[in-house]
């Protein structure tokens, strides 16, 4: 039976009540297949799961869709109690805010200025900010976020790195629709011709590890991922397509790294990324 609460009242007295291992699936809801690989993966890592659902004010700018980004609560807890959710937590904005915005931020340094963060101004405070309060009020052992989101991931482990946060951040690879489109709750707000353009992201990245497969340097790889994007379907407009180490460190040339992407497909701004490996030098 899937607990709904609230209040951080409410929170922690279900929070005491789960004993064992808790992991934590942090969302903003309307969740979807992939929300879902979230959670079979925290089922069978952790005794109790343990679920948040909140739009959070902080990460959105002026001119993004804080009012409209979906909220479906009923369909949420339905996916929460079919996958054995213990708890669900949904507040109101006032509930982890009583004062308004905070006036105290989590920093996320450089990495929070580049890619998303240069497109997105102050996302990352925000982000870092709200996940820093839900592990605190949460008290998980285990938290999972989704590769999808590449970046994030990689400043919630150092931030729970950095400030000694007890807690194992788990990465869970990203779920993708048969035709390689990676799910997204915001690609509900795609048009049939967007969604079809939406496909020059996910193919770029295969065409840049299809390039890296066959022992093609770190330009070539990149040069194959521009190509496959420009040549895709009209209709979606790049922000960004690069090549970093798989800690999101400039100039790999050998070994692990990770190609990240983000366009414009219409008025809907989506992302991606895969994992690529460099041949070394011969």
């Amino acid at each position: 039976m899937t607990e709904l609460v609230h209040t951080r009242a409410e929170l922690a007295a279900a929070r005491d009540g789960l004993t064992g291992t808790v992991g934590v699936v942090m969302t903003m809801g309307a969740l979807h297949s992939g929300h879902e690989t979230l959670l079979r993966a925290a089922r069978e890592r952790a005794d109790h799961v343990l679920v948040t659902i909140f739009v959070n004010p902080l990460q959105f700018g002026p001119d993004e869709d804080f009012n409209r980004y979906p909220r479906t609560l009923d369909v949420d807890l339905e996916i929460c109690r079919r996958a054995g959710v213990a708890v669900v937590f949904a507040p109101v904005v006032t509930e982890l805010y009583p004062e308004g915005k905070p006036r105290v931020w989590v920093d996320p340094g450089q990495l929070g200025e580049e890619l998303e963060g240069q497109s997105r101004p102050g996302f990352f405070h925000g982000v870092l900010t709200v996940v820093l309060k839900l592990l605190h009020v949460t008290r998980p052992d285990l938290a999972f976020f989704g590769e999808k989101d590449y970046q994030q991931l990689t400043l919630v482990r150092r931030m729970v790195g950095d400030l000694d946060v007890p807690v194992e951040i788990v990465g869970v690879p990203t779920v993708r629709e048969p035709d390689g489109l990676a799910l997204s709750s915001r690609n509900r707000y795609l048009s049939p011709d967007e969604r079809a353009a939406a496909l020059n992201l996910s193919g770029a990245l295969r065409a840049g590890a299809a390039a890296a497969a066959v022992g093609a340097d770190a330009g070539a790889v990149l040069a194959a991922a521009h190509a496959a994007f420009e040549s895709g379907p009209s209709g979606a407009r790049l922000d960004y397509l690069v090549l970093t180490d798989s800690d999101l460190e400039p100039g790999p040339t050998a070994g692990p790294a990770r190609m990240l992407v983000a366009a414009w497909v219409g008025t809907t701004r989506l992302i991606d990324n895969t994992s690529v490996q460099l041949a070394p030098y011969s």
